[in-house]
């Protein structure tokens, strides 16, 4: 990674946070993302986005945010997809274990399969790997007690924050992966992260194209985390 880019987005994520205290949980915890018009054979396919703005689609249009095009580029495989995103800015690890519970309690659908992208806010806070890990491991424990499949979408620190806490937090995702037996996107933004093309003037969240090469970059790994029918949540 270049230490330059990474200097510049752990202070772009300082502006992008809106201050030091967690959010309380959002009482409209998902938004249902719109089908193509064109009609997708074969059964529905309900998927959970949840996580922070790099899914909320800070700073985008309307259609534009990351579960808005992953279900178009799914749909576009013939994989009659269904994403509820339930992205809020500036939600750490901490506010994602808060209103998990609230955001399945309420689901119109059961999913199929969870998107978890939680961790870039805890770097901001400096918040200890440790702590970050705890808070997303019952993240996967809350899934998985109601079998609901899961892909972990993974953070990584800016060399700047020390040796020591880069090794630390850089090995929360594989080892909870490793650890619960959940699929793995290694590092969600390592299709942006050194593109400043790619990424919008406060030097952290994809643009639109931004947004369209993480979805090309992981689109793989949701579909094959996809449960087979049958299987998963029930």
């Amino acid at each position: 990674m270049r230490v330059g880019n990474w200097s510049i987005i752990l202070a772009a994520l300082a502006l992008a946070s809106c201050g030091s205290e967690a959010p309380a949980p959002d009482p409209a915890p998902t938004r249902e993302v719109p089908s193509d018009p064109l009609p997708v054979m074969g059964p529905e396919r309900h998927i959970l986005a949840f996580g922070d703005s790099l899914f909320a689609g800070y700073g985008v249009g309307e259609g534009e945010s990351y579960p808005d095009r992953l279900q178009a580029a799914l749909r576009a495989r013939g994989v009659n997809a269904q994403i509820a995103n339930a992205g809020v800015s500036g939600d750490t690890t901490a506010a994602g274990l808060a209103r998990i519970e609230f955001v399945l309690d309420n689901a119109e659908h059961v999913p199929d399969l969870a998107i978890v992208e939680l961790g870039g806010n805890d770097l901001l806070r400096g918040i200890a790997p440790a702590e970050t890990r705890q808070n997303l491991a019952a993240i996967i424990m809350e899934l998985q007690e109601r079998d609901i499949p899961i892909l972990l979408m993974g953070m990584r620190a800016p060399p700047n924050l020390g040796d020591a806490y880069v090794s630390d937090f850089d090995a929360i995702y594989p080892s909870l992966a490793e650890r619960y037996g959940v699929k793995l996107v290694p590092f969600f933004l390592a299709a942006t992260y050194d593109k400043p093309e790619l990424i919008q003037q406060d030097h952290i969240h994809p643009t639109a194209e931004g947004i369209e090469a993480l979805v090309a970059a992981t689109v793989d790994q949701v579909a094959d985390a996809l449960p087979q029918e049958g299987e998963g949540a029930k």
